[in-house]
C-alpha cells in the first residue's frame, strides 16, 4: 500500500474544519445539493492547496531571510505555482483588509482627536469622580435627614398621644373623685 493512501493522524490534524467549507459551499452553491463525498473531495482539495501555497511562501520567506510569511510572499508563490488569474483578487482582498484595519486603528484613536493630554484626561476624570461622591454623600445626608425628621415627629406624636392619654385618665379620675364627694 502507498504511503499516500493511508491517512495519518498528521494529516487529520492539518485540514480545514468540515463546518466552515459545507458554510462556503452553502453560500457560494446555495440551489445545488452537494453530495458527502463531494464535500469531502472540496474539503481534501481546499487543505492540499493551502498546504501547497504555504510551503511555497515559506520557500520564498526563507530565500528572503525572513521569518514571517507576508502577504507579498503568498502573492508570489501564486505566480510561481502558476495561479497568476488569482493575484488580482488576493490583491482586493488585502487592500480591503488594509483599509479595515486602518479604519479599526482610527477608532482607537478617538482619544487623540480630543486634544487633551492623558494627564488631564486623569484629572477630568477624577474631578467627575469627586462630584459623584459629593452629590452621593448629599443624597445620603437627605435620606438621613428626612429619616431623622419622620422619627421627631412619629416621636411627637406618640408624646402627644400619651399626653392626650394623661389628660383623658386625669379628667376621669377627677370625675371619679367629684362623684366620691356627693
Amino acid at each position: 500500500m502507498d504511503d499516500g493512501d493511508a491517512p495519518t493522524c498528521q494529516d487529520d490534524e492539518l485540514t480545514l474544519p468540515r463546518s466552515a467549507v459545507n458554510k462556503m459551499v452553502k453560500e457560494l452553491l446555495p440551489h445545488l445539493r452537494v453530495a458527502n463525498n463531494s464535500r469531502e473531495l472540496i474539503l481534501n482539495c481546499c487543505t492540499e492547496f493551502i498546504l501547497l501555497l504555504s510551503s511555497q511562501s515559506n520557500e520564498i520567506c526563507e530565500k528572503r531571510q525572513k521569518k514571517t510569511i507576508l502577504p507579498e510572499h503568498v502573492i508570489e508563490a501564486l505566480r510561481e505555482l502558476g495561479f497568476n488569474s488569482y493575484v488580482p483578487d488576493v490583491e482586493d482582498v488585502l487592500s480591503n483588509f488594509k483599509t479595515q484595519l486602518s479604519h479599526r486603528n482610527k477608532g482607537n484613536k478617538k482619544l487623540d482627536k480630543m486634544g487633551l493630554s492623558e494627564e488631564e484626561l486623569i484629572r477630568q476624570q477624577q474631578a467627575l469622580f469627586a462630584e459623584a461622591r459629593q452629590q452621593h454623600y448629599e443624597y445620603e445626608l437627605a435620606q438621613h435627614n428626612a429619616a431623622m425628621e419622620a422619627a421627631a415627629a412619629t416621636t411627637a406624636n406618640v408624646q402627644l398621644t400619651l399626653q392626650t392619654q394623661t389628660s383623658v385618665s386625669q379628667s376621669n379620675n377627677s370625675a371619679d373623685d367629684d362623684e366620691d364627694y356627693d
